[in-house]
């Protein structure tokens, strides 16, 4: 019988990621405890620890709204 593929949420990498960079258990005990692979816990510390400094950026935020966000400049020469 073949065993279906498990598939994580983002929100269950993160807690298991945060976990592991926390330090109080193990990799290994984690990995039993939720019946992951332990380098599966690894990579997701990596990923989080390397993609943490995204958080922190000023101007992310005031971009992705800019882009988001048409101006009225741009609203009133479509509408002629």
């Amino acid at each position: 019988m073949a065993r279906s593929r498990r598939r994580f949420d983002a929100q269950f990498k993160a807690k298991l990621a945060l976990e592991a960079i926390r330090e109080l258990k193990t990799i290994a005990e984690i990995a039993k405890q939720f019946r992951v692979h332990p380098s599966q816990v690894t990579t997701w510390k990596k990923q989080l620890l390397g993609g943490a400094e995204l958080a922190f950026e000023s101007g992310l935020i005031s971009s992705k709204k800019k882009d988001d966000d048409p101006e009225a400049s741009e609203l009133s020469e479509q509408i002629g």
